[in-house]
Parts: structure tokens; sequence; C-alpha cells
């Protein structure tokens, strides 16, 4: 009977327990995936030259770079990672304040896995098996963020200011919650083609504390599986800081923007390009062409892994991506195709639209 007990929480516990393996280490890492099919596309190498509503996630100072004639902008995507099983979405407006050289953002976030079965009430009391006490969960999480950005006078070239205050909301069906809190702090500089960019992330360190919740009942299969009831506890972010230069060349009607990005962290040795302690660094890097601004294609590839295979040998992997883009009016349509950067086929496909309303002009 004991061992038929120890299959029942197998679901619920794989996911407390990557919760808590990753709890300090990879914080929050879920607003790592980043949002935009452009971004996807361009292996998330868009710090320095990320110019429209996603900005309000890669570096808040590129929503300073939106004119007055593009004043209200939203933006949506959604993505399916791992076959379907995680979705991933995410929507977000930016307007102008009366200022004209100041903006304002929100973004909200969601990545989830839905219909997970709990199983920790599969067995009755006397060891007989009733389906009907299988319930599903959903473990998602969720982020808000309220943007700030504005531009700087300054004698050469184009200096843009912004920041970020975000709520992040963690949920593992009934039975644990978190509330996170931080803060991002960025800046662009543009000059003569060159685009640069620097974004400072959970500059403050987030903290997000979580608090669990279990039936007796449930309390008491965990005993009998020899699995601990996990308590009340406070996880922590701490701060990235990430580098980008970008140049434009316009060659006639075709435009061409490479961008490399240089991703700091600051937890400890990671599996990374160029790993070490407490500071990795991982590379990105990520190509554009345009004709027009009409048609857009784009490639990138970014995180950079030493992976060793069962015969001891080491190999370097590494995530690639494609995308194309579409402008028509005031629609943007981009789509990505990417994977997870392992050897199964886990590639997903990403669509986002972007939609720009402008003002109506006085007569």
């Amino acid at each position: 009977m004991k061992r038929q007990v120890r299959l029942l929480g197998t679901s619920l516990l794989m996911v407390l327990a990557i919760t808590a393996l990753q709890a300090q280490k990879y914080s929050n890492e879920f607003l790592s995936i980043g949002v935009g099919a452009r971004a996807q596309a361009l292996g998330n190498a868009v710090i320095a030259s990320t110019s429209d509503v996603t900005a309000g996630v890669w570096n808040p100072a590129g929503l300073a770079n939106l004119s007055e004639s593009e004043s209200f902008q939203v933006g949506a995507m959604h993505s399916e990672w791992f076959a379907g099983v995680g979705k991933f979405d995410y929507l977000g407006i930016t307007l102008p304040l009366s200022n004209k050289q100041r903006r304002l953002g929100l973004s909200v976030i969601r990545f989830g896995i839905d219909e997970i079965p709990n199983t920790l009430s599969l067995y009755e009391s006397d060891g007989s098996i009733n389906f009907d006490n299988i319930v599903e969960f959903s473990a998602a999480d969720y982020a808000g963020l309220l943007s700030y950005a504005q531009v700087v006078k300054t004698k050469k070239g184009r200096l843009q200011l912004g920041g970020n205050i975000k709520v992040v909301h963690r949920r593992i069906g009934p039975f644990a919650t978190s509330w996170g809190f931080g803060i991002d702090a960025g800046l662009q500089y543009r000059n003569n083609g060159w685009q640069f960019g620097i974004l400072a992330k959970d500059v403050t360190t987030t903290f997000n504390a979580w608090s669990f919740s279990f039936t007796e009942a449930e309390k008491e299969v965990l005993e009998l599986t020899d699995n601990e009831i996990p308590i009340n506890s406070v996880e922590i972010t701490k701060p990235q800081l990430i580098l980008g230069a970008a140049r434009r060349f316009d060659l006639g009607s075709v435009g061409l923007l490479p961008e490399l990005d240089l991703i700091v962290t600051t937890d400890g040795q990671r599996n990374t390009l160029m790993s070490a302690s407490p500071f990795s660094i991982d590379p990105a890097f990520g190509l554009e062409a345009d004709y027009n601004q009409f048609i857009f294609l784009r490639a990138g590839i970014n995180q950079f892994q030493r992976i060793r295979d069962f015969d001891n040998s080491e190999g370097l992997r590494m995530r690639p991506s494609l995308g194309v883009g579409l402008r028509i009016s005031s629609l943007k349509v981009d789509y990505a195709f990417t994977d997870l950067g392992s050897e199964e086929n886990t590639f997903s496909h990403v669509i986002s639209l972007m939609l720009e309303i402008k003002p109506r002009k006085k007569d």
C-alpha cells in the first residue's frame, strides 16, 4: 500500500521540486524568454535596437523611440513551448504623456502549464482507485510591468532613459503562491547609425515570497511518501546587466541591422560560453534585413552551452532562430521559428501582432 501511495503525488511533486531546486539561480527565469516574434527571431539580441511597445520588457528606454505620430501602440504575442505543453502570452500598450518626449508603457505576461492532473486523492482509504477524485490544476507565472521612458537632450546623438516597476505573481494550483516586486533600469544612445543599449535587470534584487497551502489529507500523503512539506520561504532574483550594440546600414532600398548583446549574470557560475563565478557572460547575436521597411528577414543565435555526451565528449550547442515580418500600414505581423537548443525536436512557432493607432489630424 505504501508503495502505491508513493506514486500518488508524482505530477504535483515534480512541479514543486522544480520550483524549489531552481528557486535561487533561475528565479523568475520565465521573464528571460522574451516577448515579440521579432526579438525571438533575432536571438533576443534587441537591447540596443528595440523601439516599439515590446521595449517595455526588453529595455524600457526604447519606448522613447516612438514618435508622436505613433501615439498609441498595442502589441500581443502567443507562443507554445515543449510541443504545446507550455503556453506563453503577452499583451502590451504604450502611449505618450503630455510632454511628447516622455512615454508610459504597460506589459502583462503569462507563462503557464495547464491541465496538470492532481493524483494526491486518487486512492480511497480502503486502497481502491477512484478516478473521479482526480482534478486538474495549472502552474503559471504572471508579471506586470509599468514602464516609463524619456529623451534626454545631449549635444551629440540621442540619449534615452527608462525604467520598470514590475510585479511578479506565481501560482501552482491551490498549493503554492508567491508575490514579488522589482525594478529595472535602462538606457539607449544613438548616433550616426550606431545604437547602444544597457539594461540593469532586477537592479535592486527582486524578492519573491512563497506561501504553501495543503489540506491535512494532502499533508498525510506527503508524509507517507517521505516528502517534506514545503514551508513559507523567500526566493531571490539577483541583478543582471545586459549590454548591446547595433549598427544600421542603408543600402538603397535594403537595410541591414546586426546587433550583439552580452548578458552578464551575477548569481554564480552558469553553463554559458564565458562561465565563471560569480559572473557569467552569455552572448546573443541577431541580424535583420528589410526592404523599404515593408518586409523583414531575421536570424539569430543565443544560449550557448557546453553539453557533455555519454561518451564523455563535450560539444557546444546553441539556440538558432529564424523569422519574417510584414508591415501593412499601421499593422505589423511577425513570425519566428526557434527551438530550445536541445537535441530533441523542440522547435516552436511564435506569432506576434502590433498595431499603431495614430491621432486624428486637426483641421
